[in-house]
């Protein structure tokens, strides 16, 4: 019988204030033939990252999803790449709600490779805007659930909160 530590859990990254920070590692999976991260690789990042925020605050997608009350689709993403990642770079997705309305959200996202010293502690890789959409099983915006939208106002800056619907 094999035993696996307790705490040998995935990491789903953690706030810091109203920002959510995941780390992750470029593999060399990641890259392509010139040995700096594929652009759709980006997505990928971007994506656990999400997944990884929302978790933290509650947000049970799967059940949800299981019981037939929608699903978060991306309606609209705005990348703007700034520098390459290359394998081994220690990199982290900052993640954060810039709006809010009642069958969406908004999520700025940063790719961030951390620097080599204290001086440079590190540099913006890639950016991205992403409307993250609630949509119910035949592909229709619905409201968000009441808990999961007192989630997002809590981290939410009080100025940028918009509840206009889509």
């Amino acid at each position: 019988m094999v035993m696996i530590p307790p705490d040998i859990i995935p990491f789903s990254g953690r706030f810091e204030g109203q920002a959510h920070y995941f780390a992750c590692r470029v593999y060399f999976e990641d890259t392509d033939f010139s040995g700096i991260v594929y652009h759709a690789n980006y997505l990928r990042y971007l994506e656990r990252a999400r997944s990884d925020m929302l978790r933290c605050l509650g947000v049970e997608q799967r059940a949800t999803h299981d019981s037939g009350g929608g699903v978060y689709a991306v309606a609209d993403m705005r990348l703007r790449f700034v520098r390459p990642a290359k394998m081994d770079d220690d990199l982290v997705v900052m993640s954060q709600i810039t709006r809010l309305r009642a069958a969406a959200c908004i999520i700025h996202q940063r790719v961030i490779r951390r620097g080599q010293s204290v001086i440079d502690s590190f540099e913006t890789l890639l950016e991205a805007e992403v409307t993250a959409a609630f949509i119910n099983p035949e592909g229709r915006p619905i409201r968000q659930p009441r808990a999961w939208m007192d989630a997002f106002n809590a981290i939410l800056d009080p100025d940028q909160k918009d509840r206009s619907p889509l």
